[in-house]
């Protein structure tokens, strides 16, 4: 059985205990200046508090009522208490697993304490698990080639690291294609939406979003949505298409993407607004208030685009044309970060993977006793730092077969 889909009762019994490197504050105990940038969070009727770090490697989280209790429970070790089914429900499983992964518990194997890459690693290779390997279709083999790219590189940055995962499959800005597309005016040519260009006159449905609202993209809004409730408030969750040919292919078909999404009632599409923006291959979004009205999008693209040549986003669920389509959504507000703002699906993605590759190589340069499985079997049951962030990326609930949200954190399709 997977971390990621195990059940309380393989917990039982085994010890479990607080990460002693954090201590639990209560939010009105904190003081004023971290208040103050956490400002946010004092609305959320669910908050207790924040772990505050007092050891290397660890970050600041915030908690609810029910992770607290849990964490106070645990200061002296000991199994989890009968509660934590009805305080986590059917999901209490992977809920604790989760809480170990980021460092919040720690859980007893071989005699230590252990939280982390090397727990996830350890309670895997313990229930006969396999690593996690590549999954379904072509955009989920991106994925697995973007996670083993950035397993080599030397980077100790998460945040940079979280941004090269997002920006790979990028095209390379060449010289031909600067000169190709020089300035704004050229990629407006180029995509055919100068004076009687197609794509110019499949522009009668939308509004042009001007900058800096657009922010380095050529943004249009539809006629329909403007005031009439299309647009998803802040609470609810974006979903967003992908439509990915390649830079060269772009030209041809995007007249017709821009029809098809009009008739599918998209409320915005935005495209790259310069040449490095068409190179990147989530250059062409479209955003829906709903998951169907994707899926209708979808559909009617699938058979306008067929023969297209397809350049494919990584860390995108596929939705047709063997990679051309994909889409994803908008973490809801409980998965924001502390300080507030929004991620996108895939940057949401990214910076998890890149702090549990981090994690898990440091892991793994500490020695075999605390990186992998100590023994003869350690070389067959050891996993790699990108299966590590795999199986990290299971416990938010994420398939990283099909890259698909799921249930657990309210973004089932």
């Amino acid at each position: 059985m997977e971390l990621s889909t195990a059940r309380l009762h393989d917990l039982s019994g085994r010890p479990f205990r607080a990460n002693p490197g954090y201590e639990l504050v209560l939010f009105d105990r904190l003081p004023p200046e971290e208040r103050r940038a956490l400002a946010g969070l004092e609305h959320d009727p669910e908050l207790y508090g924040v772990l505050r770090p007092g050891a290397p490697g660890l970050g600041l989280k915030s908690v609810d009522r029910e992770t607290a209790l849990l964490f106070l429970t645990l200061r002296e070790p000991g199994p989890l208490p009968a509660y934590v089914r009805a305080a986590f429900g059917e999901s209490a499983g992977r809920a604790i697993f989760r809480l170990v992964a980021e460092g919040v518990l720690e859980v007893e194997h071989g005699g230590a304490f252990l939280s982390g890459a090397t727990a996830l690693d350890r309670l895997r290779a313990e229930r006969g698990n396999p690593a996690p390997g590549a999954g379904r279709g072509r955009l989920a083999g991106l994925s697995i080639d973007a996670l083993r790219h950035a397993q080599a590189l030397a980077l100790e940055d998460p945040l940079a690291l979280s941004y090269r995962l997002y920006g790979f499959h990028r095209r390379p800005l060449t010289p031909g294609w600067k000169r190709r597309l020089p300035s704004p005016e050229a990629v407006r040519a180029y995509l055919g939406l100068g004076d009687g260009g197609a794509a110019r006159r499949a522009l009668s449905g939308w509004v042009e979003q001007q900058a800096p609202r657009a922010g380095g993209w050529l943004s249009w809004q539809s006629v329909a949505s403007i005031g009439g409730g299309e647009v998803p408030g802040a609470a609810a969750p974006t979903w967003k298409l992908y439509i990915s040919p390649t830079p060269e292919a772009l030209p041809e078909c995007f007249a017709a993407v821009l029809e098809a999404l009009a008739a599918a009632r998209s409320w915005q599409v935005k495209v790259g607004s310069d040449a490095a923006g068409l190179l990147r291959p989530d250059k062409l979004v479209a955003y829906f208030p709903s998951f169907e009205r994707l899926a209708e999008a979808a559909g009617c693209l699938a058979g306008r685009l067929s023969g297209i040549a397809v350049h494919g986003v990584p860390f995108t669920a596929e939705a047709g044309g063997d990679g051309l389509l994909s889409w994803g959504v908008d973490p809801p507000a409980s998965e924001r970060p502390l300080a507030g703002g929004r991620e996108s699906w895939r940057l949401w993605l990214t910076h998890r993977l890149a702090r549990a590759l981090l994690a898990a190589r440091a892991a793994r340069a500490s020695g075999p006793t605390a990186g992998s499985i100590a023994g003869p079997t350690a070389e067959a049951t050891a996993a790699e730092p990108w299966q590590i962030a795999l199986e990290r990326l299971r416990l938010e609930g994420v398939s990283t077969e099909t890259w698909t949200p799921g249930s657990g954190l309210g973004w089932q399709a």
